[in-house]
């Protein structure tokens, strides 16, 4: 069975840089949180949804991120999203970044946990794990 992967194209705008027309690191995890909330749009996921008054959502519990190679503003990065494995309650994704010549820019490690409102964690229904795990 092939891998599923999400992709998205990335253009590195003005905002996103430093005075030297450089990402400045911070904004790659901005980046990565959009990435994330895109693909659970695309994936009917919860990232974040009020529903009767209780919220419910993915928001993330850890990362870690290598940064590899500087990005410009202007340059269009080539984004993928893979699952690595889904927990009771957890996502693993990896997260990778290239520049226009194909080399790799940066790569983050990111687990997200369903929560809801009261339990503050919630077991991850049947439907969603087997669509989170369709892309291991």
């Amino acid at each position: 069975m092939a891998e599923r992967v999400h992709r998205a194209a990335i253009l590195v705008r003005f905002a996103q840089c430093d005075a030297a027309g450089i990402v400045f690191y911070p904004r790659y995890l901005e980046m990565f949180n959009n990435l994330v909330e895109d693909w659970c749009r695309q994936e009917n996921l919860p990232f974040f949804e009020m529903k009767a008054g209780a919220g419910r959502g993915l928001p993330t519990v850890h990362l870690e991120v290598d940064f590899m190679a500087p990005s410009f503003m202007g340059e269009e990065l080539a984004a993928a999203l893979f699952v690595r494995d889904v927990g009771t309650s957890s996502i693993g994704l990896e997260i990778v970044f290239q520049g226009p010549d194909g080399a790799g820019r940066v790569r983050g490690r990111v687990v997200l946990v369903l929560m809801d409102a009261v339990s503050m964690r919630a077991p991850m229904p049947d439907d969603m794990r087997a669509r989170i795990a369709s892309y291991i």
